[in-house]
């Protein structure tokens, strides 16, 4: 009778203890992943002397925004700001308009070569970029793209797409044909049953694939390296790079709030769409 009067407060408590224990655990691991992130910032705001100096400083007593002053100040920072932004936005829109009807035409149609085309795909996504820089410049050359946004993009989409195509393929096929179906029979054409049933609920698919996409385009440098090889044409990781030298002459300071800065729309972006990068948006769409 006592024991098991005793035994569920127990269980409960060890339950607890091992909740405790997780969430401990859990935060830690936050702090390691969150640590570089906070070092990057607090570099940004120490002065050159702290920067340099062999005691490392943990926190920015005398806080200094002369890097991001000198950096806002620069003509090269926003450049390379429109730069980035402009070939973000083509990639984005690209690959999210290509991608979806590759993946909606694989997930829901039968075709000759559909397998061969899915394999393709796979196949694309496993070769290395480093062995087409060659033959990736001399196409930019021959066609004038090279220092454009047009020729940096192109290269963008034909290293995203494949991507792209294969993740929303999982998010298509997710959603039950038989609503398609049921649109069908209500007077929908198939376009529309694919725009007005198929596209709200992959909603969640579109939004992760953008993301992927944006973070792609938006800290690319060996193919900017690449195709971009003018000093007045250059994306934010290769503007960066200007502030590396030998040894004492890399300034450390303007890396950091560069830095910083470029990660500031990817953190504003999560922030944004962060409640519609949930999948699963069609559980109990049948019911």
């Amino acid at each position: 009778m006592t024991t098991q009067a005793l035994t569920p407060p127990r269980r409960r408590s060890r339950a607890g203890a091992r909740r405790i224990l997780a969430s401990v655990v859990a935060i830690l691991f936050a702090l390691v992943w969150l640590f570089p992130a906070y070092w990057m910032l607090n570099s940004s705001l120490l002065t050159d002397e702290e920067l340099t100096s062999r005691v490392p400083v943990w926190f920015p007593a005398r806080a200094t925004l002369a890097h991001y002053a000198s950096i806002l100040g620069s003509a090269d920072f926003w450049s390379a700001m429109r730069m980035s932004a402009a070939i973000a936005a083509i990639v984005v829109v690209g690959s999210i308009a290509l991608g979806f009807f590759a993946a909606l035409a694989i997930s829901r149609f039968r075709f000759r070569s559909r397998m061969s085309l899915i394999i393709g795909i796979l196949i694309i996504q496993m070769i290395p970029a480093e062995t087409v820089f060659v033959s990736q410049y001399r196409m930019l050359d021959t066609w004038d793209l090279l220092n454009s946004v047009a020729g940096a993009s192109l290269i963008y989409l034909g290293t995203n797409v494949p991507f792209t195509v294969w993740l929303l393929k999982g998010f298509v096929d997710g959603v039950p044909v038989e609503l398609e179906e049921a649109a069908l029979l209500d007077g929908c054409s198939r376009m529309g049953a694919f725009f007005r049933v198929t596209l709200p609920l992959i909603g969640s698919g579109l939004v992760a694939s953008s993301i992927f996409a944006f973070l792609a385009s938006w800290n690319e440098y060996t193919l900017a390296l690449v195709s971009l090889t003018s000093s007045g044409s250059q994306t934010l990781p290769l503007w960066i790079t200007s502030f590396s030298g030998m040894n004492q002459n890399t300034d450390w300071g303007g890396i950091m709030a560069g830095s910083t800065l470029m990660a500031l729309p990817v953190v504003i972006l999560f922030v944004l769409v962060q409640r519609n990068m949930v999948a699963g948006l069609t559980a109990g769409a049948v019911k």
